[in-house]
């Protein structure tokens, strides 16, 4: 019997590939031995796509899941175990990217939602005025923009994202989405200097 077979075998030392059919043989503690060695690297990959930790540490859970329920479909002909989950992760991350796409609204901001407690705090009622009127040309103009002008925007001033984040999380190019931020910038800048 060779020491990938025996029970109580040392699973540090055994290859991926054991720790795989014993996986398939349903032995938790291989799926434990396969965590430990790679859970850093498949967390690394899902948070690089995802940005976000709590949802990386999900798809990362997810890929081991799933490699617990589908060892019996890893072909070690085609991948290495670690490029298998990791190619497991970043398909899933890729999918919740992709929804969050669908739905921008995740990350929009709704123009005129300025609580009370958001206002600027002015002592006399001219000035209380003029912030007003000012506020209400900023959602005026915003509103002008067109909506994939808008979202960058929102995602960058609002969400406080960097640009590559953005592209990421839009899955468009780079230069797509700077592109996008200096023409809205621009237009909203003409935009306010048209209202005065």
């Amino acid at each position: 019997m060779t020491s990938a077979m025996r029970p109580n075998a040392d699973l540090s030392e055994l290859d991926d590939g054991d720790l795989m059919r014993r996986i398939v043989w349903q032995q938790g503690d291989a799926l434990a031995e396969l965590y430990d060695r790679y859970h850093r690297l498949v967390f690394d990959v899902a948070y690089h796509i995802v940005s976000d930790l709590a949802l990386a540490e999900e798809i990362t859970q997810e890929a081991f899941f799933r490699a617990w329920t589908h060892a019996g479909d890893y072909d070690p002909a085609r991948a290495q175990v670690n490029t298998w989950l990791v190619s497991i992760a970043r398909h899933r991350a890729i999918d919740v990217v992709r929804r969050r796409r669908v739905r921008p609204e995740h990350y929009g901001v709704p123009w005129g939602a300025l609580q009370d407690e958001d206002q600027p705090r002015v002592e006399d009622a001219e000035q209380s005025a003029e912030a007003h009127f000012a506020q209400s040309d900023v959602r005026e103009a915003l509103a002008g923009l067109p909506a994939e002008q808008r979202i960058v925007l929102a995602l960058a001033y609002f969400q406080g994202m960097t640009q590559q984040e953005i592209a990421m999380v839009l899955d468009e190019p780079l230069g797509t989405v700077t592109t996008r931020i200096r023409l809205g910038m621009q237009k909203l800048r003409r935009l306010l200097v048209d209202a005065g």
